[in-house]
């Protein structure tokens, strides 16, 4: 179990994780044994000098930092991959922990100035922030949340697919959350903007963060209120209603959208 922290314990260990990134990539050893994130003992062997490091947490008896680093030559064993490219190849906590990673990183180098005055800023000592000593602003983690909505009619499920998924694959609808929206009203304007359709009786499944690229994902089902499916120009590509022994491809397992999928499936088919 992970156990987030933001002060660095006194004493580290050979076996932490750290989570190294250049630029988007993640440091990860690749060998006979499958592909891991490297422990603190690895950094020191491969002679990697990680740089503006975070305290994460623990995961487990291992603490998990993460950190940047100029160099970005491969070196034994080792690979540098984009997130959604180690989707199943590593552990889905290790996974969940990098997405983690990845956000605190990119929220650190885009924030080392005031975003009010121009002047460097500092860390807090004791929230995951940065601080300016100048005029006093606080900068925290960026956090977008985005609505998900599967919407049912009877024993029927709405998937769309986007023009930029892979090819074949449908999933739920989503959307971002904009200024002074409830949730609800956002899950309702996204599904009428989306595909057009009026949705009603809403019931909250869960949420996932999501870091393409710091996202929190609120996923809803929904049934049909009405409404002619019209996907929205260069957004949705195509949409339908289908059947639960006519799926089309749907999303990797790990996502929110396949589990919100799974779970309402299996629940049809039971009743």
């Amino acid at each position: 179990m992970f156990s987030p922290g933001i002060v660095e314990p006194a004493q580290v260990r050979d076996n932490d994780l750290w989570f190294v990134f250049h630029e988007s990539a993640l440091l990860v050893i690749a060998d006979d044994t499958g592909t891991r994130v490297p422990r603190r003992g690895d950094l020191q062997r491969l002679g990697v000098l990680p740089a503006r490091c975070h305290y994460l947490g623990r995961l487990g008896e291992c603490g998990c930092f993460t950190a940047e680093t100029e160099g970005a030559a491969l070196l034994e064993s080792t690979e540098w991959r984009g997130l959604r490219a180690l989707f199943g190849r590593i552990h889905e906590a290790t996974f969940a922990l990098a997405g983690r990673a990845i956000q605190v990183v990119e929220w650190d180098r885009t924030h080392r100035f005031c975003g009010r005055c121009g002047a460097p800023t500092e860390r807090h000592p004791s929230e995951r922030a940065r601080v300016c000593p100048s005029c006093g602003l606080t900068s925290y983690p960026r956090l977008a949340p985005a609505m998900m909505a599967l919407v049912l009619r009877e024993r029927e499920l709405l998937l769309a697919r986007s023009p930029h998924f892979p090819e074949g694959m449908y999933s739920a609808l989503a959307g971002f959350v904009e200024p002074g929206e409830t949730l609800e009203e956002t899950l309702a304007r996204e599904v009428r903007e989306e595909v057009g359709i009026e949705v009603a009786n809403l019931c909250y499944f869960g949420s996932q963060p999501w870091p393409f690229p710091h996202s929190l994902m609120v996923a809803f089902v929904a049934d049909y209120a009405g409404g002619t499916i019209t996907p929205q120009p260069d957004e949705i590509e195509a949409a339908d209603w289908f059947g639960i022994d006519r799926l089309p491809r749907l999303p990797h397992a790990f996502s929110i959208a396949r589990r919100l999928i799974d779970d309402t499936v299996a629940r049809l088919a039971s009743g």
